[in-house]
């Protein structure tokens, strides 16, 4: 097996977080898992792709999630019009877009903002 990375979340609400990156990203649900040790999960991704991205919730000790205006994930979308149409998506899925923290994100991306905080780039 390649090696194969995978980013772990605490979300508040996983049913929106799940719905917005599906939405906003393109992504799907490659695996869930249901009170694992008092946590709940999804897995989302694209198939065949070296990366996906798991959200939980705790049931027991819910964990507030605590972004930094620095916690980004960064999308490269070289053709122009992909780039606008996801960026579209991602409003469209409940994404905020906001000012970069950062002013190298916003020369040529787009910066966007979840439901818990955390930030997207598309650039």
């Amino acid at each position: 097996m390649s090696p194969h990375l995978r980013i772990a979340r605490p979300v508040r609400d996983l049913a929106r977080a799940v719905d917005q990156y599906q939405r906003g990203l393109g992504l799907e649900q490659l695996a869930h898992f249901v009170d694992h040790a008092g946590f709940d999960g999804v897995m989302l991704g694209l198939r065949g792709a070296d990366f996906h991205v798991e959200f939980t919730v705790c049931r027991t000790h819910p964990v507030t999630p605590r972004p930094t205006p620095e916690d980004l994930w960064v999308f490269y979308l070289p053709d122009p019009q992909a780039w606008a149409e996801r960026c579209q998506a991602m409003r469209s899925a409940g994404f905020k877009a906001v000012e970069s923290f950062n002013p190298y994100w916003s020369e040529q991306g787009c910066t966007l903002e979840d439901g818990d905080g955390y930030r997207v780039v598309i650039q």
